[in-house]
């Protein structure tokens, strides 16, 4: 079993390029940064013990100490909304800053000849981390844009039907519902439980909604509401052997650098990802990954020329802007690979844990008793879960927590249920959970008197 500087010293170029860009950031006088107070620290975390599996690792709050020092936060407010957008390390700001201050001596020339071109290196490194090929990954700003690249970019005709859930994020239903009433389309809803605790029944709905008409199905890898997994690879198996192959797409916001897979592994045909979430990336950066036999078939939504019909660069055709944000998605990927994918979601899981079966447990005999409305099960849910207090608003709760504690949570009303959804990350301390913890206790307690 390595130490953990051995640790260090064997994990890929990427992982270690992570610690040298640690090293290398500016000093406190410039950015508030103070570099070598952050490089004694990243040594003591080098030669601290690191031995166990991931999920004993998971509760190993020392190790945690450097992750939980990274981030440039405000510890005066407790964040539990990071699945909304999350803050980027300290490491990925610098990146950022340099970037800017670079493109901004000489812009025609360092953004167009120097910076846009290193792209190519960052897409190679996200590729090959998630095992696909760098000719099937596009940055984008957002899941939102990756995916309606997709839902706009294929030639539905009036009367084609298309899958996905009352779960599924807003704003792609938002967009079929448009292409309903320009384009004719027919908008398929099909309801999940909640929480759903069966693979094969999720797989059976999809499937009872196909009709000879059906061309694509949507579908969450992680839903942003409830945090529940889906079977991805088995709805795209099915998928396939329907209709000459029914295109899946795949809304991979919540699940991509969350827990541990790869792309080439779901069998989808397009997976659309915002990096800002749980990459840690500069917020507005997403993802973009379309298999590579499907690039062709599919229209990017600002033109391109018929000589990129199969580049995906394509879907990067969108004018001038700054280069800087796709160049720091190297650095956020770097500091992904150094807390390592199976060890951070075991930490997700373990946090979500820890507040959650600290609520359940209270639970009987309160006067506001706590309902959950995601599974406990690992197979169906990691670092995100969603509850609700029977006979209080939800909305009211996340207001009292935030005015009365400056805890920040999310307030999820949906036509099939109301909840508060908590999403801890990897910077958020045990002790903070405790508060969290604590005052819903008291809602549960006495409700929301004065």
């Amino acid at each position: 079993m390595l130490d953990r500087r051995g640790f260090l010293g064997s994990i890929a170029l990427p992982s270690a390029a992570a610690i040298a860009a640690f090293a290398r950031s500016t000093g406190a006088s410039e950015t508030g940064f103070d570099r070598d107070a952050w490089q004694e620290m990243l040594e003591d975390w080098a030669d601290s013990p690191s031995q166990g599996s991931p999920a004993q690792i998971a509760a190993d709050e020392d190790f945690w100490r450097m992750p939980q020092q990274a981030f440039a936060i405000d510890r005066s407010l407790i964040n539990l909304n990071n699945g909304g957008i999350s803050p980027s390390p300290r490491v990925v700001l610098e990146a950022m800053r340099r970037y800017s201050d670079h493109a901004n001596t000489a812009p025609a020339y360092v953004l167009w000849r120097l910076q846009e071109p290193q792209r190519e290196s960052v897409r190679e490194a996200i590729a090959n981390h998630w095992g696909v090929s760098a000719d099937e990954i596009a940055f984008t700003r957002n899941a939102s844009e990756s995916l309606q690249i997709c839902q706009l970019g294929l030639d539905l005709k009036a009367g084609d039907e298309v899958v996905t859930t009352t779960q599924d994020y807003p704003r792609m239903l938002a967009t079929f519902r448009q292409m309903e009433r320009r384009n004719g389309i027919k908008l398929v809803l099909i309801k999940l439980p909640i929480p759903c605790e069966n693979d094969a029944e999720a797989v059976a709905r999809f499937e009872a909604a196909i009709t000879p008409r059906t061309r694509m199905i949507l579908m969450s890898h992680v839903i942003n509401i409830t945090g529940q997994i889906m079977p991805v690879k088995r709805v795209a198996d099915m998928a396939r052997g329907k209709n000459g192959g029914i295109l899946v797409v795949v809304d991979g916001a919540h699940a991509f650098a969350h827990l541990r897979f790869k792309l080439s592994e779901l069998g989808c045909d397009y997976y659309g990802v915002s990096l800002h979430k749980w990459l840690f990336a500069p917020h507005g950066t997403g993802l973009l990954y379309v298999r590579r036999d499907k690039i062709k078939g599919l229209w990017p939504m600002m033109a391109a020329k018929p000589e990129q019909d199969d580049d995906i660069r394509k879907f990067e055709e969108i004018g001038t802007h700054p280069a800087g944000p796709a160049l720091a998605i190297a650095d956020a990927l770097a500091f992904h690979q150094v807390i390592g994918d199976a060890r951070k979601e075991a930490r997700m899981r373990y946090l979500r844990d820890y507040w959650a079966q600290r609520l359940a447990s209270t639970s009987d005999g309160a006067a506001h008793p706590v309902v959950f409305h995601t599974s406990f099960d690992p197979r169906f849910s990691c670092g995100i879960a969603t509850f609700q207090l029977r006979g209080i608003e939800s909305g009211r709760i996340v207001s009292a927590l935030w005015e009365r504690h400056k805890i920040l949570v999310n307030g999820i009303t949906h036509e099939e249920f109301e909840g508060i959804r908590v999403t801890p990350s990897i910077y958020t301390l045990t002790s903070e959970l405790d508060r969290f913890v604590g005052a819903v206790r008291q809602i549960m307690k006495d409700g929301l008197a004065a």
